[in-house]
């Protein structure tokens, strides 16, 4: 399939494809999605769901209008570096092949331009930006030659404001999203759920595994989810070797202080909830709520 790939003209892809582009006149070729393999590590979603839906119709009618981005693979076929969504829609548009360009990349550029090219998307998963950001965090510190932990000292901070500086993200906020990649699975599904703030949710990246496991348990048994009060006393229980389950048992199931500046009527908050759910699971929903709110105002 690689032979019989045609070769086409390309102009103004510069316009549509940013920092990514080569100098007009640079060749795409259409390559067998058969032939097309994800990026190594990959940390952005392909959801079949409505946009991918209405990607796919788009792509039926009039093809792929920006080709992706690949490289050879040493084993054969090629990697795909840009386009993991628009070959997934070619899938669902029942098309054979795909128009991609084909670059000759090392591992940290690969990385840089994988990550930067999906930055862009409308909609991101927490999860999604935290492991790419440690990906292009991780790759810029190679390509400078400086150490590839995300996590240290001064030359941490400084290629943490170098990202921050070509991303929609802070340098402060970048760091705790990398922190969200040392969460348990489940916990981690939860932030992109909106069931667990994301301040909270990086206290309790500091736990163990075995604690965050166990935790998990606590907090399915109690119906409750931790306030940055308590996951700061959790994460300071686990630096001082304190924190067992009767500990997390004890700060989860601690009754949250009353406003007693407000009153919520029963009544009129039951709209906005399942019928099934508890008075305990709507405080614990509000509660989260507004930690989110109050994550937010401090970010301004």
């Amino acid at each position: 399939m690689r032979n019989s790939a045609a070769k086409i003209q390309m102009t103004g892809f510069d316009d549509l494809f940013g920092p990514f582009a080569e100098p007009v006149g640079e060749q795409f070729q259409e390559i067998a999605l058969a032939e097309l393999h994800p990026f190594k590590g990959h940390p952005f979603h392909v959801m079949d769901d409505e946009k991918m839906r209405e990607m796919a119709e788009s792509v039926s009618q009039h093809g792929v209008l920006v080709p992706g981005i690949v490289r050879r693979r040493p084993e054969g076929g090629y990697e795909l570096v840009s386009g993991h969504r628009r070959k997934r829609a070619c899938e669902l548009a029942g098309l054979p092949a795909m128009p991609v360009f084909v670059r000759e990349l090392d591992d940290d550029e690969a990385t840089l331009i994988m990550v930067d090219s999906n930055l862009q998307r409308e909609k991101i998963l927490p999860s999604e930006k935290a492991f790419a950001y440690k990906m292009k965090l991780e790759a810029m510190k190679r390509k400078a030659g400086r150490p590839g932990n995300a996590n240290c000292g001064p030359v941490g901070h400084k290629s943490r404001d170098d990202l921050a500086e070509k991303s929609p993200d802070s340098a402060r906020q970048i760091q705790r999203l990398i922190r969200l990649t040392y969460l348990a699975p489940a916990l981690l599904q939860m932030v992109d759920n909106n069931k667990l703030v994301l301040r909270p949710a990086v206290e309790l990246s500091y736990l163990t595994q075995e604690e965050q496991a166990s935790l998990l348990e606590i907090m399915g048994k109690l119906a409750a989810v931790p306030t940055l009060e308590q996951a700061q006393r959790l994460k300071k229980y686990s630096q001082e070797g304190r924190l067992c389950p009767d500990v997390m048992d004890a700060v989860l199931g601690e009754r949250r202080a009353a406003v007693s500046q407000v009153t919520l009527k029963k009544d009129c908050l039951k709209q906005y909830f399942p019928q099934s759910y508890t008075q305990k699971q709507m405080e614990d929903v509000i509660f989260s709520l507004l930690e989110n709110w109050k994550s937010q105002q401090e970010e301004k």
